[in-house]
């Protein structure tokens, strides 16, 4: 017989659990088509005291369009919606009002009784993006106060998990980036599918950064010629992602980097970038005797300043500063110009097989 104490106990825990999830799957009607004044507002020019317009409906722009306002796709309320460009130019450039925010943003919100309402399902398609694209759910990135807060305790991965974007389809997307990283998948993010998409111009960083606790994303068909002396993709904490058919062209400054930040920002790092499948990619050098690797596993191992800025707690990287990027597989890559020493492991548990020049 469970006695009452347990079965209090019991409740308050599923409803911690509850707290966490949200709206991570909502039971949701699909919205409609936007009314015309949604469209209006999204397609009027930009202005210091009008800069963004928040979509929770499907909004086909035309592809004349240049839309200068800040795309904002909130909260559970957006769930199922569709951006169609149909080849329209969303612009977030230098000279731009928004020149330095995220040209489009998917993100969660924080509710007044602290359960966060969570977007899924939302499809963005077909849009010349000049600036960035960015998926947002505890915090802008690893190192946020939430993030940080939530990375105290053992159960980490998945708060982080059920509190961010989920289900979210990026497809025929053009992304020009401005100095910033182009497309951030941001903590705890899952099921994220980029395809028949192409990333470009310029970045201090990664063209693509897929950030701790995130997991089960594919990135597939895709072009990445993001000039940078970073890597193009940044799997920091991530799990579980699959990484195929995708070219890179002449990636001098790295191709697909996996590692754990330990630390940055005080953020205990939980989750250890496992069991990514990384198959059947193109990377296509113009100086391979320049280049830094093509795959890199185990990039980083604990060689950072801030790896020992987290708190110490008996998980993460708090135990241990090293990456653990383990059982992964790279498989079947061509390295056109390129050499097997392209493809760096430090870890037997990883598989390395039928890769070609």
């Amino acid at each position: 017989m469970i006695s009452f104490g347990r079965t209090v106990a019991m409740l308050g825990v599923m409803t911690g659990l509850c707290l966490w999830l949200g709206d991570a799957h909502p039971a949701l009607a699909k919205p409609g088509q936007c009314a015309p004044d949604v469209y209006a507002a999204a397609t009027a020019p930009a202005t210091k005291q009008d800069p963004q317009v928040d979509i929770q409906c499907d909004l086909t722009l035309k592809p004349t369009d240049i839309v200068t306002k800040r795309i904002i796709i909130s909260g559970a309320s957006a769930s199922g919606m569709t951006l169609d460009c149909q080849g329209a130019t969303l612009d977030g450039s230098r000279g731009t009002v928004n020149f330095g925010r995220p040209t489009v943003l998917i993100r969660s919100t924080k509710r007044k009784g602290g359960d966060w309402s969570v977007p899924s399902s939302v499809t963005v398609r077909n849009c010349n993006i000049k600036g960035a694209l960015r998926l947002q759910g505890l915090g802008t990135n690893g190192q946020a106060k939430e993030m940080r807060l939530s990375s105290l305790n053992a159960d980490h991965t998945a708060r982080a998990q059920a509190a961010a974007p989920s289900r979210i389809a990026l497809s025929g997307l053009t992304i020009v980036a401005d100095g910033r990283v182009p497309l951030y998948i941001g903590p705890g993010a899952t099921g994220v599918r980029l395809e028949k998409s192409t990333l470009a111009g310029k970045s201090d960083g990664p063209a693509l950064y897929l950030d701790a606790e995130s997991a089960r994303n594919t990135i597939s068909g895709n072009r990445f010629a993001v000039a940078s002396k970073r890597e193009q993709i940044a799997i920091d904490g991530s799990a579980d992602n699959v990484i195929s058919a995708n070219r890179f062209d002449d990636p001098a400054g790295g191709g697909i980097f996996l590692y754990r930040n330990c630390g940055e920002g005080g953020t205990i790092r939980h989750q250890k970038p496992q069991r990514n499948r990384i198959s059947d990619n193109t990377f296509a050098y113009r100086a391979a005797f320049r280049a830094k690797p093509a795959v890199w596993l185990n990039s980083r191992n604990g060689s950072r300043s801030y790896c020992f800025h987290d708190p110490a707690h008996p998980f993460g990287s708090s135990l241990s500063s090293l990456d653990f990027a383990q059982f992964n597989t790279v498989t079947g890559n061509r390295l056109v110009d390129g050499a097997a020493s392209l493809i760096r492991n430090s870890d037997p548990s990883n598989v390395i097989a039928g890769n070609s020049q």
